[in-house]
């Protein structure tokens, strides 16, 4: 039956792996070169909060409302602000700098951390939120928590 059909083809031997060259790892084959590792680019420079003209404007019409005692003047002219950079640190402050103004030590606290989580590695704004974090702690008798605030190696 199976005499009509041919004979298989015998097949060659395979040679053995040629030994690794210089350079090249024990079992990779000779023919690919060696992974090659660049060098880490260096990291980017700490970011520097600033503040766009836009929001410059509302904040330095927020700290004259709020010379005047114009607590809600001040607050909406920064939220207009917190509208337009909603993640810039520095209008964090202001803010937290109104409601600790007004006394309300539980929302200038949240935006001292909030602050503090957006300021990267800037270690001026680190200071500046670290401080408002710091006053706001301390003005709810949480002594213990404002020193340790003040003893993070941003703040010196």
């Amino acid at each position: 039956m199976l005499s009509g059909c041919p004979a298989p083809a015998e097949r060659p031997e395979l040679a053995p792996p040629d030994p690794p060259a210089s350079g090249a790892a024990p079992g990779q084959p000779s023919w690919i070169p060696p992974p090659a590792t660049a060098p880490r680019p260096a990291p980017p420079p700490p970011r520097e909060n600033r503040l766009s003209p836009a929001t410059q404007s509302l904040v330095t019409q927020a700290r004259t409302l709020l010379a005047r005692g114009d607590f809600d003047g001040a607050s909406s002219t920064l939220d207009r602000a917190l509208r337009i950079e909603p993640n810039n640190p520095l209008l964090w402050i202001e803010r937290g700098r109104v409601r600790l103004g007004e006394s309300d030590l539980h929302q200038a606290e949240g935006c001292a951390r909030k602050a503090l989580a957006l300021a990267g590695a800037d270690r001026a704004v680190q200071r500046q939120a670290g401080r408002l974090l710091a006053d706001t702690l301390r003005g709810q008798g949480r002594n213990p928590e404002a020193r340790e605030v003040e003893s993070r190696p941003f703040m010196n």
